[in-house]
């Protein structure tokens, strides 16, 4: 393992990795403790702050583009953004269902899915992790 190939990435890409990594830590905590508390309530207001920072910083990483500068990763970070408010807007309302329905598709569709993505040959998190 190294993390010269990220520490020498771009910043928009090193912000990315870096608020995707802190999630994963939030993650496990927001799954493991109780919830509706103020603990909750305070990791779950950080895990969409790092979560929005993770969909907002993907624009500015462009590697597979399909249209113009843009690729599937990018539709997914619009999806993420979307499902973040759907999922603050039915917490507000008392919706817990629903919230916690949309917070664990982002779990494991956009953190989950889009972070086994990265880990393919080629790949930065790849280089990251095996050192090649």
């Amino acid at each position: 393992m190294t993390l010269t190939p990220l520490l020498t990435a771009p910043v928009a890409i090193q912000i990315h990795a870096f608020a995707a990594l802190t999630l994963i830590p939030l993650t496990i905590a927001q799954f493991a403790l109780p919830r509706g508390t103020h603990l909750h309530l305070w990791i779950g207001w950080s895990w969409v702050g790092l979560m929005s920072l993770v969909a907002l910083s993907s624009f500015w990483i462009q590697d597979i583009r399909l249209v113009g500068g843009f690729g599937p990763i990018h539709l997914l970070s619009i999806v993420t953004l979307g499902t973040l408010c759907l999922a603050i807007y039915a917490a507000r309302r008392g919706q817990i269902s629903s919230h916690r329905q949309a917070m664990i598709w982002l779990t494991y569709g956009a953190l989950v899915g889009a972070g086994v993505f990265t880990l393919l040959p080629g790949r930065l998190m790849n280089a990251v992790l095996l050192g090649l």
